[in-house]
């Protein structure tokens, strides 16, 4: 039910639409006219088709006379007493003008009239909903609070993002170690005579370039986990409502983990600590001002030498000499592999084949026990793919 203080936005929003009026029952010209409606130009400029739908039916009460084929809904309307009607279909939404012609068999180009009453409707309609913002503002907040909602998944993208520096990391790895008894030289001589020798190696440039790469996946990595954990939560029923999924989005990356992998396991918890200094390294300091793997800020002058000063992530001591040591790249990219395996091990194994399938991840099977069956094992939750991918294509192309 709409909140009483609501109830003046909606009167707002329907003077705004004074001149477009529910159709109400059809008129005796009327009996196939939308049936051979075409699409007209002026409604282009028409914003999203929800924003269209929750206005008129939603909040203002018009009637959506139901489904056609390639048609999600139809929304019949009168602009000063003339028949059109507002469409979502496979194309997109828009404002269509029907032929009133009880003898025709095909629809017809919209006329000029036409045309500019579709453009003063999409006007009218335009004024109407951004009069109507603090109405969807609380529709969107009603709908948080529920599961029906769909979690866009893009852990496939996100994870190609991954693969594509570890990749290359490893090729340069490869190239760095296969030329690295290779020496370039060079000498040169000089106007007066002097001649001198440079000798290089390609083996230190290219290890150099594979460390930015390992660097630049260890960011991927944590961002894609951050994605991935959220859809691991909800496929294992752990989070259940839109308010979940946005506290859960909005934590760090320590809750999202815990979310997804339960740290009472043994090894999971090593994942877990492991993670977590590689984390703290590479994204609280390189990532911040690349002051170095362990945050060496400074160095002091001393009778030892230079000493580095590092910048600690205490509350009471922001400065230390001493540290955990520097991660090394290789290592760091066999953790995150290692990580991986496990991730997808045991009962998570049915898993992975949802969070890669660019499915969105459905609050609602949760609640009805769809993904805690699918979960039972790789062949149950590849019939769930293979029927959500067959769904989502029907829906897609409008075949009801």
């Amino acid at each position: 039910m709409l909140p009483s203080t609501l109830e003046p936005i909606r009167e707002k929003a329907r003077i705004a639409l004074i001149d477009v009026q529910p159709a109400g029952k059809p008129r005796s010209n009327e009996s196939k006219a939308l049936m051979l409606s075409s699409r007209t130009n002026g409604g282009q400029s028409l914003p999203e088709y929800y924003l269209v739908y929750f206005l008129l039916v939603d909040l203002l009460g018009y009637e959506n006379i139901g489904q056609w084929e390639k048609v999600a809904w139809i929304i019949p309307v009168r602009y000063r007493g003339r028949l059109y009607s507002i469409e979502h279909r496979k194309f997109g939404v828009g404002i269509f003008a029907p032929n009133h012609d009880p003898a025709a068999s095909r629809s017809v180009t919209p006329s000029p009239e036409d045309e500019s009453d579709a453009s003063e409707i999409a006007t009218a309609i335009n004024n109407a909903i951004s009069i109507a913002a603090p109405y969807f503002e609380w529709r969107a907040e009603q709908a948080a609070l529920t599961s029906s909602l769909n979690v866009v998944n893009k852990n496939e993208n996100l994870f190609a993002r991954y693969c594509f520096f570890r990749d290359k990391y490893l090729d340069l790895t490869v190239e760095a170690e296969q030329c690295k008894a290779e020496w370039y030289v060079q000498k040169t001589d000089l106007s007066d005579g002097t001649s001198f020798t440079t000798w290089s190696n390609q083996s230190r440039q290219l290890r150099e370039q594979a460390k930015w790469y390992a660097q630049a996946a260890i960011e991927a990595f944590f961002g894609w986990t951050e994605h991935a954990f959220i859809h691991l939560a909800i496929i294992q029923d752990r989070i259940k409502t839109g308010a979940d999924v946005g506290a859960l989005a909005a934590a760090d990356w320590k809750s999202k983990f815990k979310s997804a992998l339960d740290l009472a396991d043994h090894e999971t918890k090593n994942h877990y600590d492991a993670l977590l200094d590689l984390r703290a390294q590479v994204r609280n300091f390189i990532a911040h001002g690349d002051f170095g793997k362990q945050g060496e800020a400074f160095r002091f002058h001393s009778g030892a030498g230079a000493v580095p000063v590092l910048l600690t992530r205490g509350q009471r001591n922001r400065f230390s000499l001493t540290g955990k040591p520097a991660f090394e790249e290789s290592s760091a990219m066999e953790l995150l592999e290692r990580f991986l395996a496990h991730l997808w091990s045991g009962s998570r194994t049915p898993a992975k084949i949802y969070i890669f399938s660019h499915l969105p991840s459905i609050l609602t099977h949760t609640m009805d026990g769809t993904y805690s069956r699918a979960m039972a094992s790789e062949q149950t939750m590849n019939d769930l793919v293979k029927h959500m991918h067959h769904q989502f294509d029907r829906a897609a192309n409008m075949d009801w």
